[in-house]
Formats: structure tokens, sequence, C-alpha cells
């Protein structure tokens, strides 16, 4: 996609290295505690430039990626095996893969529930899906996060929309978009893809910034 491909130097270059080191908002965590280790293809849906192929390689899994934008994956394809595909109509056989995860992308896939459909698709029985994402309760447009102590909830929550509007201007959002799914509707989703829900964390403090959700394809 061209917004992502307009930005893809200055994620690889200034985002990603001016982010606060450590594991502030639990994606790492959450990761390693819902995912696990494994031995098997693990496909990374929404890859970008390939930030979490590492963590995935030291949990045992062999990491490969799918993204649209041709300027994140000429990152990427430093870090992992990638293809250029869509996430909601993937180039891969049923039932092939034993692990698929999504990092902090599902505000950026306009049809997440179709993304949740292919994984369910592609996963084989018994197959593990991860979803790291940020938390639909507290986070979005709709969300104003300044005060990291008192987050305000603005009218909006319970509206799915894509928006540019963003707390901040030194992220994503306002650049690239987001989209929303109230919490509801975002757990219905897997439900309807034939996802069994296995597992929950949250992640960032005082309020939580991510909400992860580990299902198994039945």
């Amino acid at each position: 996609m061209a917004a992502y491909d307009e930005i893809a130097d200055w994620y690889e270059n200034e985002f990603l290295p001016a982010s606060t080191p450590g594991d502030p908002i639990g994606i790492r965590a959450s990761l390693a505690e819902l995912l696990g280790e494994g031995d098997e293809l693990c496909l990374e849906l929404g890859c970008g430039t390939g930030v979490h192929a590492a963590q995935l390689r030291e949990l045992g899994w062999r990491p490969v990626g799918v993204d649209l934008s041709a300027g994140m994956l000429a990152y990427a394809d430093n870090r992992l095996p990638v293809a250029r595909g869509d996430a909601a109509r993937l180039p891969i056989a049923d039932a092939a893969l034993g692990a698929v995860v999504a990092m902090m992308v599902h505000t950026d896939m306009p049809d997440y529930p179709a993304v949740l459909r292919e994984a369910a698709r592609v996963l084989r029985p018994g197959g593990t899906f991860v979803h790291v994402g940020v938390h639909p309760a507290f986070c979005g447009g709709f969300a104003d996060r300044t005060d990291p102590e008192a987050v305000v909830i603005r009218r909006g929550y319970l509206d799915g929309y894509w928006t540019k509007d963003s707390w901040t201007t030194q992220g994503l959002r306002n650049r690239v978009g987001a989209t929303h799914l109230p919490l509801p509707a975002l757990l219905r989703a897997f439900l309807d893809a034939g996802l069994q829900l296995t597992g929950f964390a949250e992640g960032g403090s005082p309020v939580p910034t991510t909400l992860s959700i580990s299902a198994i394809r039945t």
C-alpha cells in the first residue's frame, strides 16, 4: 500500500530506533506467553519490516511473512522469508501451517474479520493463532492518552471506523490511519472465523495499551 511504502524508511530508521527499549507495553511477553515454543512454520500477517522474526526464532518457530507494502518488505527481506500479498487473500494452501501471528497490525487492516478467516483457513487443525494488538477499549481515535495516568475516552468507541485522529503526532496513526473494532466485535470475529479462544493477556501500565488473544483452529 502506498501509505506504508511512503513511511517505510521513517519507520525503520527513525520510529523503531526511537522506540522505548525493553518491552514496556508487553508485546514480547504476550507473544511468548500465548504462542510458546514450537518448531513449525509460523506465518506473520502484516509483517512490515520483520522486527518480530527474531523472537519467533528464539521460540523455535520458523517465521515467514506476508505484507502488502513493498517498501516495508524491502527491510523485512533481510530478517525472514517474505511474500507480497493481502492478508485477507493469502497465497497459501488450506491447513498448511502450525501457527499464524498478527503483531500490532489489526488496526492497519480495514477488514480484519476477513483476515481472521484466512488465518483459520491456512492453519492445520490444532494450529495456533496469536493476535497482539492495541487495546480496543483504551486506544484509538476516541482515546486521549496524553496523560498515561488518566486516559480520556471520548465518544466513538462503539463506532467501527477508519480515522487518522491520533493523540500523538510521533506515531503511525496520523500518517496511515487506523481502523477500530469494539471489543465485542473483535472477539465475535474470532468465533465467526471458526477459531476457539484459548488465552488472553494485557500489556502496559497503568492503563493497558495492548490486548493479546490466542486461539486454535478446531
